[in-house]
């Protein structure tokens, strides 16, 4: 039997929502991946956290530290992808005065910032190559140097990272180098997607609903056994993050004191088999200046150009309209859309929406960070008790 979480919290029992990991991981193969967990917390090895986006990796992080002797010191949380590459250097390993343009005074960095502690660097795999070689010196010496600066400063920490990509596949392309993955990988916990472990889904779920009817000051909800039924059978191809939101827009859209199937305010549902789609006849639709062409392409190459032009006619109308409608600033209007629709198509990934549009992950965030879809580069440390951020 699952046990969840209850508010307000029993007199003597944790209140930090980091501690709440006990109760959400109720699945048979979560349990499992915490006694790993429980196993490598008490020593000081690097471990590499793997993942896709949103199944909870730094909450693992915050486990593997609250379990370690450094828990009294800082837990440093750093997005590796939030920065540029002229700037992550200096975030990183701070720097001297006059070090660059706008270098006013000394500044520590952000492995200074977790001494005695641990940091837990986030995408490792966005540093490029020229900080990679920094911070293997860092697990190595135990030290790090300001940039601008020629005096090393030693550091004690625990280094714990995070990627949602094969790091492998990236040292056989050149693009991180074979001994920091080494250095790194000493251990590696995989955390699996929500639907590899779906005895986790309604326990998160409950725990979900009490959270935001915490914040918005609304009475505790039940949740149907059909709503419950209908949780297992989604997808949930943007794994606790895109539960998370479910519930979040439920909960903001929904009256009364209990979920049914038909109040869950899912984007799509993906457990129902769509229906196939008709065809229509290539003569009807195909467009005038590629009838030409067409029978001299292999016969399944057909009806992908004709669903491209077809998109690309819708698209060429909507900016059409735009224009006749006397908006100011079309191109603006056009690739703030863009952005937004994409990052909400990938569920809430910058990853997925960077691959998605072809742009590195850093515009993504920077564009999304302007349009207020995010917020400013985190760069945390123990102070931040918002359970709703660990999900990465």
């Amino acid at each position: 039997m699952a046990t969840l979480p209850v508010w307000p919290p029993p007199q003597g029992s944790p209140s930090s929502d980091h501690d709440v990991v006990d109760w959400i991981f109720e699945d048979p193969r979560s349990k499992a991946l915490l006694a790993e967990v429980e196993q490598v917390a008490p020593s000081d090895a690097s471990v590499l956290i793997t993942g896709e986006t949103g199944t909870g990796k730094e909450l693992i992080a915050r486990r593997i530290h609250s379990r370690s002797p450094r828990r009294h010191g800082p837990f440093v949380v750093v997005s590796c992808g939030a920065f540029s590459d002229a700037l992550v250097d200096a975030e990183l390993f701070g720097h001297e005065n006059g070090a660059f343009a706008g270098a006013f005074g000394s500044q520590p960095g952000w492995f200074e910032e977790a001494h005695g502690g641990t940091i837990f660097l986030d995408e490792v795999n966005d540093l490029p190559l020229s900080v990679q070689n920094k911070l293997l010196r860092v697990l190595q010496e135990r030290e790090i140097v300001r940039l601008g600066g020629r005096k090393p400063i030693p550091v004690d920490l625990r280094i714990l990272a995070a990627t949602t990509v094969d790091l492998q596949e990236l040292v056989a392309q050149k693009r991180f180098r074979k001994d920091l993955y080494y250095r790194l990988n000493v251990v590696s916990l995989n955390v699996l997607t929500l639907k590899e472990r779906p005895g986790d889904i309604v326990p998160l779920a409950r725990y979900f609903i009490d959270h935001y009817s915490r914040r918005l000051g609304y009475p505790r909800v039940a949740l149907s056994p059909e709503a419950e039924r209908l949780l297992v059978e989604c997808a949930w191809s943007g794994n606790v993050r895109e539960l998370e939101n479910v519930i979040h827009r439920t909960l903001l859209l929904s009256e009364g004191r209990e979920l049914d199937a038909g109040s869950l305010r899912l984007a799509n549902r993906s457990h129902a088999p769509a229906p196939e789609p008709t065809p229509a006849p290539l003569q009807a639709t195909t467009p005038a200046p590629l009838q030409a062409p067409l029978h001299a392409l292999p016969q399944p190459h057909i009806p992908e150009l004709v669903e491209r032009q077809q998109e690309a006619s819708r698209l060429q109308a909507a900016i059409r309209q735009l224009c006749e409608t006397g908006v100011l600033d079309v191109y603006q209007v056009v690739e703030d859309a863009l952005f937004r629709e994409v990052f909400r198509y990938c569920h809430y990934s910058q990853s997925d929406a960077a691959r998605v549009l072809g742009v590195s992950r850093n515009i993504v965030r920077a564009r999304l960070i302007r349009l207020g879809e995010v917020g400013a580069p985190r760069k945390t440390s123990e102070s931040d008790d918002d359970s709703s951020k660990d999900f990465t």
